[in-house]
């Protein structure tokens, strides 16, 4: 009998401790998911600055200031739930700009010009790296949530279902294929 007790208590235990790294693991991947979303805003805040600090300065032509400003005025103000289009906004529009190798250099004969294209190419690099960052910790949690044990221990707790953050972040080619910037 007390055999038995045992052998129930020792598996009560293992079980317990599986659930609670499970949790742990769960949690881990919610911070990671909340990590990736600062990187993520972090970036897209930094493309749509260098956009508008851009298009203030002088060195484009008029009509392609007024499209990249607004574009990245819209994507800076958007809200949580809009964001995602106007982001995608700001992409079209930094590619309908800069679609021609041509104003890339233009841009960068300019004094300061230079600067600013690096820049901007280098934003513009780093925006898809920190979705793809932050979308793959999203399909890890999702995976590890979807898994019985986690929906019917409620590991998860009150952390609500993350979500990938969808836009379209093709760069322009004439800044996307820049070698040494």
């Amino acid at each position: 009998m007390t055999v038995t007790l045992i052998w129930i208590l020792v598996a009560l235990v293992a079980v317990g401790l599986y659930l609670s790294w499970t949790a742990g693991r769960l949690d881990r991947l919610h911070t990671r998911i909340d990590a990736a979303r600062a990187a993520l805003d972090a970036q897209l805040l930094r493309r749509a600055s260098v956009t508008q600090e851009l298009a203030t300065s002088g060195v484009l032509d008029p009509a392609a200031s007024i499209v990249l400003y607004e574009a990245a005025h819209a994507a800076r103000q958007a809200e949580e739930d809009q964001r995602e289009v106007a982001e995608s906004e700001l992409s079209a529009a930094l590619r309908a700009v800069f679609e021609e190798p041509a104003q890339v250099e233009a841009v960068r004969e300019v004094p300061g010009g230079d600067e600013a294209a690096t820049e901007l190419a280098q934003s513009v690099r780093r925006v898809p790296m920190a979705r793809r960052f932050h979308n793959d910790a999203v399909r890890a949690a999702r995976a590890l949530r979807r898994h019985r044990k986690v929906r019917w221990f409620r590991l998860a707790g009150h952390a609500p279902f993350p979500l990938a953050f969808e836009m379209d972040d093709t760069p322009p080619t004439a800044l996307a294929d820049r070698p040494g910037s």
